[in-house]
């Protein structure tokens, strides 16, 4: 399968050396960072250097390709999809961002290719999860979706380090939430519904950030009376996110935002990543709740150390495109996180990255 995978970021040069590795893929790495393309050399896949936010150049580079993986930043999610619509090659991504995603959806109606965005932890993993558990119910009444991508030896006043995109940061935090509350769709507003827990004796809180969901509430509209989604942190982070973005309203200027952030905060690459899940329900009469609750650590290697987000991001796009190759999804128009069976994610060879992991027995 010939693959034109945009952006060599960490999670692009993670996703290439996977898919590259296999020799079932045929993997070209498009960037316009001649840097980040010179991380790849000697892995088994072609590199080419363009302008990505060109669409002619997109075009160009596209025709040919069977699929399009795009590991480029959410705003040029759009622009990616419609020029793979173009060349008639199907398209994933791991967008987190609401707009793109409902635009990505509008180009599927009546293609005859596929489109699937939101292919990573969350919106992605996270979705596949609760869609899987809540299904096992004669109805359902909760479903809370909870993930964290967090340094192991936070240090700072916030408590945090760059694991991931600062720009998909952000956006999470500055966007509306969608949520389902008593059985009725709304908009949340980021950084509120705070709440606390602790896993394996660490306190965590955790709050509304946007896009996690996914299409469920689009799915489960009509069928469950509460589903939402909150970002994982320590506690005192989201105290400190609200005096950035309101007080000194910096929601206003996120782009000096993302520049402090970039200066000041180091990125770490010793992360580990909290994926938990509660859905309640009614089930033979009598109410019953299920969980599930992993832990995901880095990989240490000296030789070829990976993040937890790493890992995680990739294993989940990596699958989805793998068991689009064989037939496992619907091989024209949107697809949708849910529409993956969470067996068959986990059996697979990158899917089986969560499986590697550990699972949380005791939660308070």
């Amino acid at each position: 399968m010939r693959i034109a995978l945009l952006g060599a970021g960490h999670i692009g040069q993670t996703i290439a050396r996977l898919l590259g590795a296999t020799g079932d893929f045929e993997v070209t790495v498009v960037d316009r960072s001649a840097d980040a393309l010179a991380r790849l050399q000697g892995d088994p896949v072609k590199t080419l250097r363009i302008e990505t936010a060109d669409p002619s150049a997109l075009r160009d580079v596209l025709r040919g390709q069977d699929a399009v993986i795009n590991a480029l930043p959410y705003h040029l999610a759009t622009l990616a999809a419609t020029q793979a619509l173009a060349t008639g090659c199907h398209y994933f991504d791991l967008t987190e961002d609401v707009a793109a995603t409902q635009s990505i959806m509008k180009l599927a109606e009546g293609a005859a290719t596929a489109f699937m965005p939101q292919c990573g932890l969350a919106p992605g993993f996270i979705g596949i999860v609760a869609h899987h558990l809540a299904r096992s119910f004669d109805s359902v009444i909760e479903v809370k979706m909870r993930v964290g991508a967090l340094p192991a030896f936070p240090t700072n006043a916030l408590k945090y380090n760059l694991t991931w995109s600062v720009d998909g940061l952000i956006n999470e935090y500055c966007h509306p939430c969608e949520a389902i509350r008593e059985g009725k769709l709304i908009e949340a507003l980021p950084l509120e519904g705070m709440e606390h827990f602790s896993l394996d004796g660490t306190e965590y809180e955790a709050f509304n950030t946007s896009g996690g969901l996914g299409t469920l509430c689009d799915t489960w509209a009509g069928r469950v009376q509460t589903l939402d989604y909150k970002s994982v942190r320590y506690p005192g982070h989201r105290q400190l996110m609200k005096f950035l973005l309101e007080e000194l309203q910096l929601n206003k200027d996120t782009e000096t935002l993302k520049e402090i952030m970039r200066k000041s905060i180091p990125s770490t690459m010793q992360d580990v990543v909290l994926v938990f899940v509660t859905v309640s329900g009614q089930r033979g009469g009598s109410l019953v709740q299920e969980v599930f609750a992993r832990k995901i650590f880095a990989d240490r290697s000296e030789t070829a150390p990976l993040s937890a987000i790493q890992i995680t991001t990739a294993a989940g796009i990596c699958a989805a495109v793998d068991l689009f190759r064989v037939g496992a999804l619907p091989q024209r128009g949107f697809i949708r996180q849910e529409q993956v069976a969470l067996p068959a994610f986990l059996a697979n060879r990158f899917g089986a990255a969560y499986q590697q992991s550990r699972q949380v027995e005791s939660i308070g």
